[in-house]
């Protein structure tokens, strides 16, 4: 069965801002939410279907992707492990809950009775790294390791993360009562509305420390340097981030580790300039080269190669050499060298050479015709030696 256009699921367009596709999400999200359909398996489904759209039109590299091959671009999403058919009810939530304001993530519990009972306490994460990495055009076009060194929080090693001194105990939080959330209702014009935020007081953990540890203050955390392998891909570009999960900040007093996000950054090569997944290189020529022909040498990510240069060159021709480009990081092609070729023109030239090119110019191969260069190159060759 193939998928629906993630677009239509959300009922906006292709152009619409990261705004709209969160307000468009939003609006789903409440007319299928599971607590206002109990039992209903089909709107379960439609649920389940919109936050699969969204977790891929909200995530820009993501959307490109889709946009660019469909889903076949972003893995099926639901077949490769997405939200539509690999997590469960409380997996999007804790992933989506924010744009609730915190109370989908624990349950929606709102609109006068539709409350769930989906309390639970609220699991930590810690927060996303991002560092930039410079690449030459040449790790580009490979693919590169690179070992990088980030100063970030880990668990603290005197209280394995826990925050408490050694034989501490922990109590539950009063002002939760050990759920790590607080429910205010209030009255509104269709009727009670119920909402469920982080607990102020335990900062949602649900547990309050009686003696703290003294080496982190009872944070569960220490700041540390540490040494990170990535593995980026052949073919990433300027601006593009990679994420690296679990290599961000520790959670605090236990949890998830944030991500270390990757920032793309371009070396800009002496000689070659990048389109895309195409190469462009700027060849000048002298003006006996382009008349005469030449064997030169081009520069490319893997070396120097030797091109012919045929006779009769024109300024502005374009020569493709093929596959000596850049991988497309999905792997689908390789880009192309472009050899734009410019004839050079001296501005000053000595009095013999000057003589030489007034006889060139009365030369009939330099008047414009389609017979012009007959026996041209020959007579060219002869003066030039």
């Amino acid at each position: 069965m193939s998928k629906r256009d993630y677009y239509e699921i959300l009922e906006v367009s292709k152009n619409a801002s990261a705004e709209e596709i969160k307000k468009a999400y939003r609006k789903k999200a409440i007319q299928f939410h599971p607590d206002k359909n109990p039992g209903n398996s089909e709107a379960e489904e439609k649920f389940k279907e919109a936050a699969e759209a969204y977790e891929i039109l909200s995530n820009d590299e993501k959307r490109r992707r889709y946009d660019q091959y469909g889903h076949a671009g972003v893995g099926g999403a639901s077949g490769g492990g997405g939200y539509g058919g690999g997590m469960s009810m409380d997996d999007i939530f804790s992933h989506f809950g924010d744009i609730f304001g915190g109370g989908f993530g624990g349950g929606f519990s709102g609109f006068g009775g539709f409350g769930g009972g989906r309390s639970q306490q609220r699991v930590n994460k810690g927060s996303n790294l991002r560092v930039k990495v410079k690449l030459t055009l040449q790790e580009i076009a490979n693919g590169v390791e690179k070992k990088i060194k980030v100063k970030k929080y880990v668990s603290c090693s005197h209280c394995s993360g826990t925050g408490a001194a050694n034989g501490s105990s922990y109590s539950d939080c009063s002002t939760c009562r050990g759920t790590g959330q607080v429910t205010r209702i209030s009255n509104t014009i269709l009727g009670q509305m119920q909402t469920t935020s982080t607990c102020p007081s335990c900062n949602g953990e649900g547990k309050i420390i009686t003696q703290k540890c003294a080496q982190c203050n009872g944070e569960g955390l220490m700041r540390q340097d540490e040494v990170v392998t990535i593995q980026i891909p052949a073919g990433v570009e300027e601006g593009m981030q990679l994420s690296v999960s679990g290599k961000g900040n520790a959670a605090r007093r236990g949890g998830i580790n944030g991500d270390l996000l990757i920032l793309i950054q371009e070396e800009k090569h002496p000689e070659l300039i990048r389109d895309g997944s195409d190469l462009v290189f700027n060849l000048s020529l002298s003006v006996p080269d382009a008349i005469l022909g030449s064997a030169v040498e081009i520069p490319t990510v893997e070396g120097k190669v030797k091109v012919k240069i045929d006779a009769g060159t024109q300024p502005g021709k374009t020569l493709r050499l093929k596959g000596k480009g850049l991988p497309d990081i999905n792997g689908y092609r390789r880009g192309d060298l472009l050899v734009r070729i410019n004839v050079y023109i001296p501005k000053d030239l000595p009095k013999e050479e000057a003589r030489l090119v007034e006889k060139l110019k009365e030369s009939e191969a330099f008047t414009p015709g389609e017979d012009a260069g007959q026996n041209f190159f020959s007579r060219m060759k002869n003066m030039f030696e």
